[in-house]
């Protein structure tokens, strides 16, 4: 027998009320997070557009891309900028 306990599942959280209550009460070194994925906030105003032209089959290629990734391909795009940039100047 393991002496190790089994970790608990995290529970349907319906409102963000739920989830912030969840996060401030719970130890969450007793649940399993396994399956969660790291996650980017944006929380600065999109103030500024471009125009920027690129061939159709790299545009399509972001799409498919941020598409399996489940984000607007938009964001996806300010995300490669961002890693661009932060490479520029680490």
């Amino acid at each position: 027998m393991s002496n190790e306990k089994a970790l608990k599942k995290i529970p349907p959280l319906k409102t963000d009320a739920e989830a912030e209550n969840f996060v401030d009460t719970a130890n969450l070194a007793e649940f399993d997070l396994s399956g969660f994925k790291p996650m980017n906030f944006e929380f600065e105003n999109k103030s500024a557009a471009i125009s920027l032209r690129l061939p159709q089959s790299q545009l399509d290629a972001v799409k498919a891309e941020a598409k399996k990734r489940g984000i607007p391909y938009q964001r996806f795009m300010r995300e490669l900028i961002q890693r661009g940039m932060r490479t520029l100047h680490p």
